[in-house]
């Protein structure tokens, strides 16, 4: 028999975001040293370098990548 250790509300909370992150969480987990840089400048086009630096520091805030949207799931 499976036992569930979160109740439904943390599990709902657990790796999204609550709220705004703070200055020093930014700076923890959203600086883009230079090795980043490089890495997302090998990505083709400006909206590919977006959604990768935004996912690399989301990645690292939370411990899991955003989910992808239903567009893009579905190719449109």
């Amino acid at each position: 028999m499976p036992v569930e250790f979160l109740s439904d509300e943390r599990a709902a909370r657990f790796a999204s975001f609550q709220g705004p992150p703070s200055r020093a969480q930014l700076e923890k987990y959203f600086f883009l040293d230079d090795a980043d840089r490089e890495a997302i400048d090998a990505k083709r086009r400006d909206h590919n370098r977006l959604g990768f630096s935004v996912q690399l520091g989301v990645v690292r805030f939370l411990r899991r990548f955003l989910p992808a949207r239903e567009e893009d799931r579905n190719g449109q």
